[in-house]
């Protein structure tokens, strides 16, 4: 596909430089700045100035105007021109010779100076000599095989080198030291400094003309075979992609980023970015193409023309209305080394962008998206194509000139359905990622409440968790949007987040009672709950407590039993006043009881004995209304047994006079014996129950944290009432066999022997006297072990103070006393460990120093 890169204009027409001379031709051509040469076949050189105008719709023309003309005198075409502004010079090729001509009145200079013998020549554009007043002139020799380096001053020429080569040279372009040469077969690079050439490739330029162009920096273009553009560097490799010309080309130019060819029919463009050949301009008849400071010239035997190339910003524009994105993408990248950094950066973040609404427009999603990060797009460019995602508060306004050409996604889908909800889930996509990063500075809530809008509308499951985070909804434009898509939950958790939990709790009562229709969440009734239990304003809690109890008090009262803890402590709500309030609900007010006694174990007498009451009174209930016990009543039997156990608060008295005359007789025997009155309750156990497992857990439970006597007289007791004396019942025997048996170290042996029937055999209390035994003798044994342990420790002490005795101590009036320094006045002193000795007051004193310290402390003992 075309490009429209380059314009022809016409610069010189023949009749401005011929007239009626037909015979007139044009040689060649140099262009230095708006100085226009033309040599001619009849030896004449033509001097125009070239004035670029631009009309106001923003076309090109140029203007020449003749400015004189010079025969050269020779009756030879004037082979080649070269400019060299420096000089002032005009570097004339006509019949071999190089002659210097002054550029503006086209004289010879007075000194006549010239180079003999040139077929061509090529000027050096990165010099060696450093002499900004001297040009470095390469020629190719009439003498076989010849290369001469020349350096040119105003007034005078001077041979460098002289350089012989392998074959004979028929086209040269010099860069430093280096020349490109083509030879008869093949391109060489040859550093004629060091003498050191490189092959590039064959070529045969008795067939076809080679073309050899410097085109930067020790880089050149030469006319390769197949009708292939190849790049060379002076290192013999290609760093570009070589371009496809036709067979015959005459000549090349470059005006970065093309490659200007020109053929006997035509002039071709291509792109030195991606080698495509982008435009073609017919041209007959052309023989001269050549770039001038990056004016492309082409010239026909009678008339100059210009190649105008178009702004490479119009170019990538139009590429983008083609929908070429790659490639003008590849031409804006190009486009860098033209365009002043700070101009490029704003021009490609531009293109990006639209490349990006291109490929979107096409659904090409993830290549959008790329483009749109990569262009830094304003989001809400994007958003604004989505009919009423923006907020009416925002103050977005659209990229002028436009970004693309849709009004609205509508207009971009057409209205297909399914290309618009592909669209909505891309843009949801996007956005979900591009929120949190820096591309939402600024504009936060807009993205947020665009957000919002698309989960709303599609129903998506993000749209809660989307409201449960941190966002930047805003509450008006996205209150009104779900309640238009009948999203009251969601709409509750913006009111939540907003800090409106009241009129968030109205709107999910109003759901959970049926007023409204919202089936987000099927377990609402318990997320109200759950956020009332942890909403720190007591006035909501309080006004919603009635209904959440009366929906189901056993959850509504979680709103008062799982508030946070340090809620609880600091008592922010009064127990007293929750336990008032549930006095309408008695399943809600026991389990709030069991909660601030099981739980906080809060020791208050109130609570305790009013958590029995209730227990007591439902067993009470349920036991008059049916005489088996179901398994409500077993519960509340075996909780207000707990209770009555563990517990060391309730009203102990209150609590029997309660039970009195009811069937709770293992109840009355725990109450009996946190009264201490264990024969009662004993006595109920037994005679009452017949319950005799309960009473030997009764005597257990009653001694835990007790001494071994305490347990002992409980079972001891125990066994009494079994063996009452007017007791001739057959299950109280073997009741009082069976508890002498299992439990044997309870008991003290001698006074079970005292109250045991004397018509027992000793083989119905084998067990019980075998575990006796063996209690007494395990006791004897440990005592004789500790006995011995105790004599052991004692010798060992013994035998510590007669080593101790075993040394002879001296004292002396001489010896003196390490602590007050002072001898000895009588044969009484204190030895330590360590050989010194002080006297006894010294030793008790309180003022020994550190070190006297240490020993004594440690050894004192021993002493």
């Amino acid at each position: 596909m075309s490009v429209k890169a380059f314009k022809l204009v016409s610069a010189v027409e023949r009749e401005m430089l011929m007239g009626d001379k037909n015979y007139i031709n044009i040689e060649c051509i140099e262009c230095c700045g708006k100085n226009l040469y033309i040599g001619t076949n009849d030896c004449f050189i033509y001097h125009f100035l070239l004035d670029e105008k631009i009309s106001t719709a923003g076309k090109i023309t140029f203007a020449a105007t003749k400015q004189l003309h010079k025969y050269l005198g020779l009756k030879k075409p004037v082979s080649e021109l070269k400019a060299a502004s420096a000089l002032t010079r005009l570097l004339v090729l006509c019949d071999n010779t190089i002659t210097l001509v002054n550029m503006m009145n086209l004289e010879p200079v007075p000194t006549g100076a010239k180079i003999k013998g040139a077929v061509t020549f090529a000027l050096n554009e990165n010099p060696v000599s450093g002499d900004p007043f001297c040009v470095e002139v390469c020629i190719i020799s009439v003498k076989r095989r010849t290369i001469q380096m020349f350096m040119v001053f105003e007034d005078r020429v001077q041979i460098v080198k002289e350089v012989f080569t392998p074959e004979q040279p028929c086209a040269v372009a010099v860069d430093g030291y280096y020349l490109c040469l083509a030879l008869t077969t093949q391109y060489i690079i040859l550093n004629y400094n060091t003498g050191v050439s490189q092959d590039l490739f064959p070529y045969c330029s008795d067939e076809k003309r080679p073309i050899v162009k410097r085109i930067g920096r020790q880089e050149f273009l030469l006319a390769g075979p197949g009708g292939l553009g190849m790049f060379a560097t002076v290192d013999g490799i290609s760093q570009r992609a070589p371009v496809h010309w036709s067979e015959n080309v005459i000549g090349a130019a470059l005006c970065f980023p093309y490659v200007v060819a020109l053929d006997d029919e035509f002039i071709t463009v291509h792109s030195m970015l991606d080698q495509q050949q982008k435009q073609t301009l017919p041209f007959k008849e052309g023989h001269i193409l050549q770039d001038f400071e990056g004016k492309v010239i082409v010239a026909t035997n009678k008339g100059v023309y210009i190649l105008v190339p178009l702004p490479l910003e119009k170019q990538i524009q139009d590429l983008l209305a083609s929908h070429r994105v790659e490639e003008a993408l590849v031409l804006a990248k190009g486009a860098r080394r033209n365009i002043p950094k700070e101009k490029f950066q704003v021009m490609y973040k531009r293109i990006l962008q639209q490349a990006g609404f291109i490929q979107f427009a096409q659904l090409q999603f993830l290549e959008a998206k790329e483009l749109f990060r990569s262009g830094q797009l304003d989001v809400r460019e994007l958003i604004s194509l989505y009919p009423f995602l923006l907020p009416t508060s925002s103050s977005f306004i659209r990229s002028h000139p436009p970004l693309h050409e849709y009004a609205d996604l509508n207009q971009l889908t057409q209205g297909d359905q399914e290309k618009m909800t592909k669209c909505k889930r891309f843009l949801m996509s996007y956005l979900n990622e591009v929120r949190s990063t820096e591309v939402a500075n600024g504009y936060k809530e807009d993205i947020d409440t665009a957000l919002l809008k698309l989960y709303a509308e599609a129903n998506h499951e993000s749209l809660l968790d989307l409201l449960v985070s941190e966002n930047f909804c805003l509450l008006t434009d996205s209150a009104a949007w779900l309640e238009k898509h009948k999203k009251y939950f969601a709409l509750g958790l913006l009111y939540h987040y907003n800090g409106q939990d009241a009129a968030a709790l109205q709107l999910w009562v109003k759901i959970v009672d049926g007023d409204i229709q919202d089936s987000t969440r099927s377990d609402l009734y318990e997320y109200v709950v759950d956020f009332l239990t942890f909403c720190s304003d007591q006035d909501l809690v309080w006004k919603y407590s009635e209904w959440v109890l009366h929906k189901n008090e056993e959850v509504g009262v979680q709103i008062f039993t799982k508030r946070p803890l340090e809620e609880q402590e600091k008592n922010n709500i009064n127990p007293d006043d929750i336990i008032s309030c549930l006095n309408k609900y008695p399943k809600a007010r026991v389990k709030y009881l069991e909660h601030l006694v099981l739980e906080r174990k809060i020791e208050k007498e109130k609570y305790h004995t009013h958590l029995a009451v209730l227990y007591l009174e439902a067993i009470l209930q349920l036991k008059s209304v049916t005489t088996d016990n179901c398994t409500e009543t077993t519960e509340l039997l075996f909780k207000l047994r707990s209770l009555l156990q563990k517990s060391d608060l309730y009203r102990i008295h209150f609590i029997l006079d309660k039970i009195q005359g009811t069937d709770l007789h293992m109840e009355g025997a725990i109450l009996y014996g946190k009264l201490e009155e264990h024969e009662k309750a004993l006595h109920i156990l037994v005679h009452k129950l017949k319950d005799f497992r309960a009473a030997e857990e009764y005597c257990m439970w009653n001694s835990e944290n007790r001494d071994v006597q305490y347990r002992r007289r409980l079972f001891h007791m125990l066994l009494s009432v079994y063996l009452n004396p007017g007791t001739s019942d057959c299950a109280l025997v073997m009741a009082a066999v069976d508890l002498l048996n299992n439990h044997a170290v309870e008991f003290d042996a001698a006074l079970v022997l005292q109250l045991v029937p004397d018509s027992w055999s000793v083989q119905l209390l084998s067990p019980f006297l075998a575990g006796a035994v063996r209690q007494s003798i395990h006791t004897q044994r440990m005592t004789r072990t500790a006995l011995g342990l105790a004599q052991a420790e004692n010798l060992i002490y013994k035998h510590e103070k007669v080593k101790q005795k075993g040394t002879p101590i001296l004292l002396s009036d001489k010896k003196v006393c390490q602590v007050c320094q002072n001898p000895f006045c009588e044969p009484v002193f204190v030895r330590y460990p360590n050989g010194g000795m002080v006297h006894t007051h010294c030793a008790a004193s309180r003022h020994l120093n550190s070190n006297m310290t240490h020993h004594s402390s440690s050894s004192s003992n021993q002493t």
